[in-house]
Formats: structure tokens, sequence, C-alpha cells
């Protein structure tokens, strides 16, 4: 009877009266009706039960009477992948929380299931597939319009929960499944958001993993943004808006510019609004706007920022900008976590320059991360709204005098000459208060006219541009064009003479691709890309954008007007309106763009705020 019995539990009700049947000798007519139902059963719809017959409220109702058979069967189910397949989640309050009950249960009495069991949870971090019908084709994708998904979220994270009560060390268990769950970052936008949301909330109640969970997500970030860059983003939207305002041109001809915008808004919707047209970008804006958000909810306690946590959550990220973003060359906008971070207090924004400073000096750090270093430290002393004057006055003081230190010890070497191999980090020290210089010098000069210069001229850029090294022939041509058009305005160094003679000695370089020779000039030695370039990530854009300082594109006279010297009368009188409290008014620092240094240093128009690249010649005298 062992055979029968087995063929029982496995085919069902029906198939057990056929079995019966057959084994009692039935009558044809028997035979007959036992088809029938045979027939019936194939053709109906199976119910939804677990492998080993019955359903879940089923088994667990009998195990909470002692019936202990089926409730084995299910933990040896645990075993199998199939278990992910397990419909408990969109199941009655009843049957979820007997279900969880028996998850403590399981692991806490069998801790070999913990690691399955915690696989099943995360597998429901992302919305769950489903099977469309494309012509004769079964396309699987994601079921991103699921109503249920932010219950069933809850519901895995109380498992998690649960299960830790149960075994203390579930989160090391948890760590290597996160990232073995972790989708292919080509995964739709809908798929990548919730399994970081889910991420985030993990480390909330897991903070001993939130390290590695930051981590794990801004790796995954990085291989988005390499995957777009800003002229490719640029050029994606500058495309769509043709498009677009070739579609509206042929519409309502006499229409209000006002009733147009209306109108378009209305029709797109404000999430139509944000979105990116370039696919990676889009999704790649999405998830960084989830992680600012979530930054933001750590520090901030009832609207004021709590030094505690978001001190714990600067040790975290300042870790893992030194192992990801430091020795990532020209990523675009994931590093702006570092720039968010730091406008909460001016003690974060002090403490990251204070280790950007660190590494550029150091020269036990191999000469790539030093130069790095000192690129952000540019970028962001040029770029962040909040760091207050005296701030870039003590960081100009420190960069100076570590140059002409540098310069002291390079008078009597055998090495005193221009070469990016040797001094690569001198030149990168140079750029940066060059072109802190440039956004700055406003603000440096704003107030006390007199004052200001005298503290520029105790600089002395001059000794520094006047040096055997060069580095008006490393920087990048636009940042030493503003450079010296500004410093040639207000007498503090005449560059000129020095870029027209670098200008003679560039060389073209002949380079052999498979098109053929091509001849090109290096105009960027350095490799140079300044981090903090303007974000054009449409959401990320909202939380950066209140702290930033974009650039102010001057004009082809404003431009010639800088290469005019000040003279000394204009000076006095303006020292004299100080005096008489006409303070000159202090207009929005300006800043230089660098993504327009790439493709041959053009200023593309969708850029915001570009400079014009050219070499400006001194006005004679």
């Amino acid at each position: 009877m062992a055979a029968p019995l087995l063929h029982t539990r496995l085919r069902g009700d029906a198939a057990a009266s056929s079995s019966a049947v057959k084994t009692l000798g039935a009558s044809r007519t028997g035979i007959s009706n036992m088809r029938a139902l045979e027939n019936d059963f194939f053709s109906s719809p199976p119910r939804k039960t677990v492998r080993f017959g019955g359903t879940v409220t089923e088994v667990l109702l009998k195990y909470k009477k002692g019936e202990t058979n089926d409730f084995e069967l299910l933990k040896n189910q645990l075993l199998d992948p199939d278990i992910k397949r397990l419909p408990w989640l969109n199941r009655s309050q009843t049957v979820v929380e007997e279900y969880l009950a028996f998850l403590a249960n399981l692991v806490s009495a069998q801790t070999v299931f913990l690691r399955p069991c915690l696989s099943m949870i995360a597998s429901h971090f992302v919305p769950p597939r489903v099977i469309i019908k494309e012509g004769d084709v079964d396309v699987s994708d994601s079921d991103d319009e699921d109503d249920n998904l932010p219950a069933n979220f809850d519901t895995c994270h109380r498992a998690l929960q649960i299960i830790a009560r149960y075994v203390p060390s579930t989160p090391w268990f948890l760590m290597p499944i996160l990232v073995e769950k972790f989708p292919f970052v080509r995964k739709s936008e809908r798929t990548l958001e919730c399994y970081v949301h889910n991420l985030l909330r993990i480390s909330v109640y897991f903070p001993t993993l939130r390290h590695e969970i930051l981590e794990l997500i801004i790796e995954k970030l990085l291989k988005l943004d390499v995957n777009a860059s800003r002229q490719d983003i640029e050029d994606a939207e500058e495309t769509a808006t043709q498009t677009c305002g070739g579609t509206d041109s042929t519409e309502g001809l006499f229409n209000m510019d006002e009733d147009e915008e209306t109108e378009h808004e209305t029709k797109a919707g404000p999430e139509r609004l944000d979105q990116m047209v370039h696919p990676v970008a889009e999704c790649l804006d999405i998830l960084m706007s989830l992680v600012l958000s979530y930054m933001k909810d750590v520090c901030y306690v009832d609207g004021q920022v709590d030094n505690g946590k978001t001190k714990d959550l600067y040790r975290d990220l300042i870790n893992i900008f030194d192992k990801l973003l430091l020795s990532t060359h020209a990523s675009c906008h994931v590093q702006f976590f570092m720039f968010y971070l730091c406008s909460f207090k001016l003690g974060f924004a002090e403490a990251f320059l204070e280790h950007l400073w660190k590494k550029l000096q150091d020269p036990s750090n191999p000469a790539i991360i030093r130069q790095a270093a000192g690129n952000y430290i540019g970028s962001f002393l040029a770029r962040a709204k909040f760091i207050p004057l005296i701030t870039v006055r003590s960081c100009l003081d420190l960069l100076v005098n570590w140059l002409h230190i540098y310069l002291n010890n390079q008078d009597s070497g055998t090495k005193a000459f221009c070469d990016v191999a040797l001094h690569g980090p001198f030149y990168s020290a140079c750029q940066a208060v060059f072109y802190t210089f440039v956004f700055r010098h406003k603000q440096l000069l704003s107030g006390n006219l007199k004052e200001g210069l005298r503290y520029l001229q105790s600089l002395n850029f001059e000794r520094i541009v006047m040096s055997q090294l060069n580095p008006l022939k490393i920087c990048l041509p636009s940042v030493v064009n503003f450079f010296a058009a500004i410093t040639n305005k207000y007498q503090l160094v005449f560059c000129y003479t020095i870029i027209e003679r670098n200008n003679r000695q560039m060389l073209p370089v002949i380079r052999s691709t498979a098109g053929g020779d091509s001849v090109q000039t290096c105009t960027n030695p350095l490799d140079t890309f300044f981090p903090f370039d303007p974000c054009v990530l449409k959401r990320s854009k909202k939380f950066i954008d209140p702290i930033y300082q974009v650039w102010e594109d001057m004009s082809a006279e404003e431009l010639q007007e800088f290469k005019k010297p000040m003279r000394k009368e204009i000076v006095e009188d303006e020292d004299d309106d100080f005096l008489k409290g006409e303070v000159p008014q202090n207009d929005t620092v300006i800043g230089i763009t660098p993504s327009s240094f790439d493709a041959h240093f053009r200023s593309p128009s969708s850029s915001v705020g570009s400079p014009p690249v050219l070499y400006m010649q001194p006005s004679p005298l």
C-alpha cells in the first residue's frame, strides 16, 4: 500500500480516488467515472499550494495542533531553491503571522536553514517577475505596478528582524546574500530603486552593516556614472529639447509663452519634467536622489543636524570615498554625496578639506591619488557656496605655502624642470590655487580693496608662475587664461609672456589610430577633471543647487576688460568709496565648468555656464 499512498499525496484528491478504485477492482462504470474525474482534475487550474500538498494555512494549523509530518516536509523544502516561489506574502494576515512564527522557530532550532531563509527574503526586495505574452514569445518582466509592494517590503523587513532576534549573527550571514542578490545595473530603474531602498532600510536596523551597504550601493552607482558621461547626457537632453521645440513650433504660432509652458507642463506632468532622456542617467538620477534623501533623514532630527549621527555617517562615507571615488577618474555625479554631506555643517566641510590636504601633501601616496586630491580641493573650494571666505583664505595659505616650500626644495636639485611625471602633485596644487582664485577673487577683493590686494600680493604668485617648473604650461588653458587675465587686471603677476613662449614650444603629437594618423596637441597633460562640475541630473540637482555656486558666463567685452590693468587712481577711488560707506557690490562668484574641457575644449551650448576657451593676448600699454 506504500506506493498507492505516495501516489495519493502527490496527485491530489481526484488521483487518490482513482488509485482507490483501481486497488479495489471497480466496475467499468466506476472506471469511467474515475476517468471523468481525472480529466476534470487536469483541465482545472491548480490551487495555490506548496509542492508537498495542502495549503500553507493547513500545514501551519496542523503544526499548532501537534501534527508535525507536513511541517517536517516544509522544513525540507527550504533547502530547495523553489522555496522562493512559496506565495506567503500576498496572503491573509493570519497566514503571514503564522509563517513568520514558523521562520523564527525554524532558524532557532536548525540554524542550517538560516541562509536559505535569508536568501528567500532578499529575493522579495525587488518587484516580482511576471510573464508577458508578446506574440508567440514569453517575455519575463518585473511587475512594477504591484500595489502591494510597500506592504510586502515591510513584511520582509519584519521577517529579518524576527530572525535576527533568534539568531544574533544574522547580519554577518545576510551581507554576502545582499551582494549576491543585487540586480544587474542594466535592470529597470524600478527594480534597482526598490532594491537600493530596501538595502538602505536594512542599514537602519542593522547599523553594523551600514558601511558595507553604502559601499555596495556607491560601487554600483559608479558603474552607472562612468557609463553616462556629462557630454552624452547633455547631448541627449539637447536633442530631446530640439525635437520637442520643433514639434511645438508647428502648433499654435500665436500662443502666449506662458500658456504654452503651462500646457506643456500639464501634458508632461511633474514626473515627466524630472525624467532624464538618457536611460542610464535616468537610473543614476533616481538612485542618487534616493541616497541623498537617506543621508538627510539620517543626519537631521526634528529639523536640526544631529552631530553624533552625522559624524558617524561621515566616517563611513569618507572611507568609501577614499576606496572608490578618489581612485576613479572622471566620475561625474556620484561624488556629490560628499558635497551634500559637507553642507550640513561647516565642521564637516573643513574636515573634508583637511583630509584631502593630507592626501595631497603626503609623499607616500601615489601621485595619481595626490593629483586627484588637488582636483577635489580646487573644485570644492570653488563650487561650495557654504564655505566662508575665511576658510578659503586658510586653504589658499596652506596650498601656496606648500608650493613655495616645494620650489625651495627644487631650486638646487637636478629635477628643476617642467615634467608632469616628476612634479604631478605640484602642478595639481597650482591648478587648485589658480582655479580657486578665479572663482573667489571677487570675494577676496570685496570690501577693502587695498587690503584684499595686499593679501593677494603676499601669496607671491609671481614666484610660482616664473619658476622653472613652469605651471602655466601644464595647467588647463582655460584656467590659465582666466588666471592671467585677472592677475593682469590687478597687477599681481604678468603671465602673457610665459603663455606665448609656452605656445611656441607646444609640439604636436602624432597619434596612430585605425582610421590613420592624426596630429594632436596635448592641452591637458595632467589629465585633469574637476569633480564638482555642475550636476545635470534633474532630481539630484534639487538637493545640490541651493548650496552650489554656478558659473556666470562672461561676454567678449568683459573678457577684453579683464586684459586691461587697473590704474592706481581707480584703486584709490574704490578705496575712497569704501571709506565713504559705499561698499562695492559683491557680485556672484564666478566659476568654470570643466566638462567642456573634453572634445577639444569646446563650450557646448547646453552646458551650464562654461566659459569660452581662448588665449587672451595682453593689450598694448
